[in-house]
């Protein structure tokens, strides 16, 4: 089949607004966390016929395409302390595991109200601790490392996988206010972790068929794409930058949290 009869059933419309919103959602997701709150509505505006879980694999196919070339970037200039990764790791594809199989029983509507309280608080934290993220600013013990990691990762999985938008700003935000870490290693970190926690979302969606392999397939390419250059941009512009961006983000969430709950 040629390449372009993939596409023959979409308008042209639809594709330049996946692509352009799929490359944006890579590129602020590679620094900052939050694509999803980009690439899963550019999704629902453009197939509002089409099944969600459809709709969560495909964006699911592309965020991990992106997430998984950003984490490489970073592994290669950030000092990783693999043990606690690796322990974070397996809680976090445990708990995705789990949110993604009971994503078709509960009504994700339900948490957006505690959602919307929590990013309003981040913010207002964020904005208010001018020095947050900028050095290293906790030594915790190798125990309390692994408990707040284990706590951080069940949390974070258990969302990714049952909802997933914003789930790597809560991993970035999490290893700067748990564990102290400069908002570049906390990137890092959220990279790695949110990897994984996409690839056990992941998995339950594509056994299932729930996927659109021709648009995950370009949207993929696009956010890839945006996840490179984002990545650069954060090592060039440094934990400043990071955390203005962050804040930006943040509110962007807030915004569409609130208009979901209270308009729409």
């Amino acid at each position: 089949m040629h390449f372009a009869n993939l596409f023959a059933d979409y308008s042209a419309l639809t594709l330049i607004t996946l692509v352009l919103l799929a490359f944006a959602a890579g590129f602020i997701d590679a620094i900052v966390g939050g694509g999803g709150f980009i690439q899963l509505p550019a999704l629902l505006v453009n197939f509002p016929n089409t099944a969600l879980p459809t709709l969560m694999g495909t964006n699911k196919i592309a965020g991990f395409s992106g997430t998984f070339v950003s984490a490489v970037q970073y592994g290669k200039r950030i000092k990783f302390d693999y043990r606690l990764l690796l322990y974070i790791s397996v809680v976090t594809l445990i708990f995705s595991y789990a949110g993604a199989s009971v994503v078709s029983y509960l009504n994700s509507e339900q948490l957006k109200p505690v959602i919307l309280l929590i990013l309003i608080v981040m913010a207002i934290y964020t904005f208010i601790k001018k020095d947050l993220g900028q050095l290293q600013s906790k030594n915790l013990s190798e125990k309390q490392k692994l408990l707040y990691g284990l706590l951080l990762g069940a949390f974070v999985g258990f969302y990714d996988g049952f909802f997933g938008p914003g789930a790597g700003s809560f991993l970035v935000l999490g290893f700067v206010l748990i564990f102290g870490f400069e908002f570049i290693m906390a990137s890092a970190y959220s990279k790695f972790i949110n990897c994984v926690s996409n690839f056990g979302a992941l998995y339950v969606f594509i056994s299932k068929g729930n996927y659109l392999i021709e648009i995950a397939i370009l949207m993929a390419a696009c956010n890839v794409t945006g996840s490179l250059i984002g990545t650069k941009l954060a090592f060039a512009k440094g934990n400043g930058f990071i955390r203005i961006l962050f804040l930006v983000i943040v509110s962007f969430l807030i915004l569409r949290f609130a208009y979901d709950i209270f308009l729409k």
